[in-house]
């Protein structure tokens, strides 16, 4: 037997039909309260001792009992078992390509060097999400709940009665090719290419196929969660505004059917036999759940004069550290915008960094590389290793006529860590990675002439 059931329990929900998507609830960091059947949520207090429909409640903490309210996240799950009767006996089992810091740092003996890739292709075998999942990059220690992996995800194959959940951090999932379903406990999210979900750490999911085999790159924040970056002086509007936000409503499943569920935790993969489904959460509340937002919602501030700007002005999400101002993990993006300012080079300057940059571009052409680095792609910049336009890109910049011209059609991305990003054995031997992609900057020529000078 399998009941399944998606019906938002806002009680306000009749008033926002016509601006939220239906099946969400808007607004980032809130705390909701959404019911799959009238009733099934608990008023005025957390854990009566009946509860309606014969359910059970449960917490689900993503941060100490004693963190500070600002970052205090908790829900309430009312669900048909508690997720002890969704645990068996773990067993360890072969992780596959997933890798966890710091457990990469001696797999690889790849030169120090700026690093570009072509896109993964598809495998010729069935992968789901838990089979899918190649590491390409880790840094920190997640133990510790200090850095961040990068990841490629394959998919060709829906999870049927499997299920995941990740211990050591939350997922951060920019979809690249197709779109993907995640039925969650706290509802389903869908996600097309120019959209992103957040799976927080410990919430348990299977991953669908909607429109064909599925590429997407991950985030895994071994730290702090994601929150919205300080505007500072930008003050209170643009960048992404928490409204844009999506949380799903409440959506259950009735599944009396033999099922696995994997985890993972401390880097390693176990795997436990159940037999039923563990999205069996019919009301919650509480401001700690999965959520999406379309990148295209992003209303970008630049230069409207002149000189680039850092590109920290693009910043989607931050994963705060103990320094202030120095992210465990920043989300940064390269949408449509346009470049207006004067007398100014117009791409990113060449720059050398103390943060690590891994790039992907979603679709279109990156304004800095538009040769070389195509959609499904990633790139690779470490701590302190000098980057920046290519030749062809310098020379167009260098000379082009200034005038208003709108970046049209394009979504890049970073994931921008602190820590030095190491490059794991699967992404050093993948025959896609491009073994001349330093000759981008090979015919950058020497232009100095200390008898001439540029008119002021």
């Amino acid at each position: 037997m399998m009941n399944v059931q998606n019906v938002s329990g806002l009680r306000s929900s009749e008033q926002r039909k016509s601006a939220i998507a239906p099946g969400y609830m808007s607004g980032f960091g809130n705390s909701f309260e959404t019911e799959a059947l009238e009733g099934a949520l608990p008023l005025g207090r957390n854990s009566p001792q009946k509860l309606n429909y014969g359910l059970y409640a449960e917490q689900l903490s993503g941060s100490p009992f004693t963190a500070p309210q600002a970052t205090n996240q908790r829900s309430w799950l009312y669900r048909i078992r508690p997720t002890v009767k969704h645990s068996g006996r773990y067993v360890k089992i072969d992780k596959g390509l997933m890798r966890t810091a710091p457990a990469a740092r001696e797999e690889s003996d790849l030169p120090l060097g700026q690093l570009r890739w072509d896109p993964t292709p598809f495998p010729g075998h069935d992968v789901t999400f838990v089979t899918g999942l190649h590491t390409i990059t880790t840094a920190g220690d997640s133990d510790t709940q200090v850095g961040m992996a990068a990841h490629v995800l394959l998919v060709t194959s829906s999870m049927e009665n499997e299920y995941f959940f990740n211990a050591d951090g939350e997922y951060l999932i920019v979809a690249q090719e197709n779109s993907l379903r995640f039925r969650t406990e706290f509802g389903i999210i869908e996600i097309e290419p120019g959209e992103i979900c957040i799976i927080p750490r410990g919430v348990i999911f299977k991953v669908e196929l909607i429109d064909g085999p599925a590429r997407a790159y991950i985030c895994e924040n071994y730290g702090g969660a994601f929150t919205l970056p300080d505007r500072g002086p930008i003050g209170a509007n643009c960048l992404a505004n928490p409204r844009d936000f999506l949380t799903p409503v409440a959506a259950f499943e009735d599944k009396e059917e033999p099922s696995l569920l994997y985890v993972k935790w401390g880097g390693e993969l176990y795997r436990t036999e159940i037999d039923q489904s563990p999205l069996d959460v019919v009301a919650w509340h509480g401001n700690y759940a999965p959520y999406k937002y379309d990148l295209r919602h992003f209303s970008p501030v630049g230069a409207i004069l002149f000189d680039h700007p850092d590109p920290s002005i693009f910043t989607v999400l931050t994963a705060p550290s103990e320094t202030p101002g120095t992210a465990n993990v920043d989300f940064v993006i390269f949408p449509e915008r346009w470049s207006v300012a004067e007398n100014t080079f117009r791409p990113p300057w060449y720059h050398r960094n103390l943060m690590s940059e891994f790039m992907g571009l979603v679709y279109g052409v990156y304004d800095a590389k538009p040769e070389g680095f195509v959609p499904g792609g990633m790139s690779l910049h470490n701590q302190m290793l000098p980057h920046g336009p290519d030749a062809s890109a310098f020379d167009h910049a260098s000379n082009v006529e200034l005038k208003p011209v709108k970046l049209t059609g394009t979504m890049a991305f970073m994931f921008e860590t602190r820590f030095p990003q190491r490059v794991t054995k699967y992404a050093a031997e993948l025959p896609t990675l491009q073994k001349d992609y330093i000759d981008c900057w090979r015919d950058l020529k020497k232009h100095f002439n200390p008898d001439q000078r540029e008119p002021s």
